[in-house]
């Protein structure tokens, strides 16, 4: 407070306090009141001309600020800033500069997650780790908080020339010499190419975040995501087999499970190709599954971000679209603790919290950043896109469902898959290729993936309100 009113750099001009501490209500601290307690906000601020609202509680625990950021969320007009932790502001520097913008993460309700690295370290410290896909953001995310557990080398593995120099550049500048890293710019498609870079370095453990992942994209070049996702995870799977790769995590999406995408379907696929390697391999493969992630190159986030800042309209495909979400640093976290987990040739499923309606999404947004929803920046549908559902699901079925010990992360059990079976697929699928038509690959992925439907089949099938068929997970 001190340092607002005191700083000739501050824009502030401090109208009133809202604290919860009874021994300071209807007090004044460098002659500002306190004019009540902090849910009594909204109903106060009606007779105030108030711009913008400080949540400076740092000492506040995840429960306590996601109950007030809701709170602040209903607010029209009015802008939110934050007060870092108070871990955060040990490095003294001046307040103002230190405040930021709510984040949409700040609000979804998400309980915290909390890693205990021993038994990450158990299999990641003084080991050769790999990572496809680095420079994305999932790959480049799981390279950050892999160094942080002491690997003995980081193989980061993109086509992407861009995406694997920043995060190289980046990660050079925070450890130097003391990180063994190198980068080889090559495709998954690639199977030469990759057993040479296996040969190389012989990783004991491999991430693989290398995808096609835009669902209007794929539908567009079905094809690509067929070499790509598929045929490129194949020639991963395989390589690691012959090389005697320890771990194998794939990371795989909600998208997958009742596919309505020719992107959904081919990392179902992916995750068939690692179902058929059990009790064939001495490598434990294991898919990770999770839906939407926050920040992540595409999300609607950024998007949404763009439209607001530009003015507005903020566009929405349909306004019945619900969607899970999670941030990428709780993805990559849950990733890593999946793999520390003594369970083989499993496929995993996150805890994904509550689904949250994409409108909810947008007009949040949009207050949060000052601004009152259709009278200040509109919010218009632009109509679903190609290979669009209403919903994701995060199993396929509700069965066979098992917590693990960590109440984020569940396995789902499925049918097995033998590599006759799966061998049958890859050549429906390949004889497809050779006839470059779109629709002969779509065909041939209905065939391959008994749960791929078109989206009209399931879109049409819901009303006014989306209902997610039941997903039995314990804790969710």
């Amino acid at each position: 407070m001190e340092e607002l009113q005191s700083n000739p750099d501050s824009r502030y001009n401090v109208q009133c306090f809202f604290d919860d501490d009874p021994e300071k209500l209807r007090k004044r601290i460098h002659g500002v009141e306190v004019k009540g307690r902090i849910d009594q906000v909204q109903d106060s601020l009606r007779t105030i001309d108030i711009r913008e609202i400080i949540v400076a509680i740092p000492s506040a625990d995840e429960d306590r600020r996601h109950e007030i950021f809701q709170k602040m969320s209903g607010l029209e007009g009015i802008k939110v800033s934050v007060l870092p932790s108070t871990l955060d502001m040990i490095h003294r520097k001046p307040i103002h500069t230190q405040l930021r913008e709510i984040r949409i993460e700040d609000i979804l309700g998400r309980e915290p997650v909390y890693l205990d690295p021993t038994p990450v370290d158990a299999y990641i410290t003084g080991e050769v780790i790999m990572v496809t896909g680095g420079g994305g953001s999932i790959g480049s995310e799981l390279c950050r908080q892999i160094v942080k557990h002491d690997p003995k080398e980081l193989v980061i593995v993109d086509i992407y020339e861009n995406g694997a120099y920043d995060i190289q550049q980046e990660l050079l500048y925070q450890y130097g010499g003391r990180l063994n890293l190198k980068v080889e710019i090559a495709s998954v498609q690639d199977k030469a190419r990759m057993r040479q870079i296996f040969d190389a370095y012989h990783p004991d453990v491999v991430f693989h975040a290398a995808a096609h992942k835009h669902v209007p994209l794929m539908e567009n070049s079905p094809q690509e995501a067929i070499r790509n996702n598929v045929f490129g995870t194949l020639n991963l799977v395989q390589i690691a087999d012959e090389f005697q790769v320890k771990k194998f995590l794939l990371i795989s999406t909600d998208k997958a499970v009742n596919p309505t995408s020719v992107m959904g379907a081919s990392k179902r696929l992916c995750e068939m190709i690692l179902q058929s390697m059990k009790g064939h391999s001495g490598t434990d493969f294991i898919a990770v599954r999770f839906g939407n992630v926050l920040g992540s190159n595409g999300s609607v986030v950024p998007l949404f971000q763009r439209q607001i800042a530009a003015g507005g309209p903020v566009t929405v495909t349909d306004k019945r679209i619900i969607r899970y979400f999670m941030t990428i640093q709780e993805a990559a976290q849950l990733v890593l603790q999946t793999g520390a987990m003594a369970r083989k040739n499993e496929l995993f499923v996150l805890n994904m919290g509550q689904p949250v309606k994409i409108l909810d999404l947008a007009e949040n947004m949009i207050r949060l950043s000052g601004y009152a929803p259709y009278r200040d920046i509109d919010i218009i549908e632009t109509g679903l896109r190609p290979g669009e559902k209403l919903y994701e699901e995060l199993l396929i079925a509700s069965r066979d469902i098992e917590q693990t010990e960590n109440s984020q992360i569940f396995i789902e059990r499925q049918p097995a898959i033998t590599p006759g079976e799966l061998k049958e697929k890859l050549v429906i699928l390949q004889n497809a290729l050779e006839k470059d038509n779109p629709s002969c690959i779509r065909e041939a992925l209905h065939r391959v993936v008994p749960t791929f439907h078109e989206p009209e089949e399931v879109n049409c099938r819901q009303g006014g309100e989306v209902r997610i068929p039941t997903q039995q997970m314990t804790g969710m």
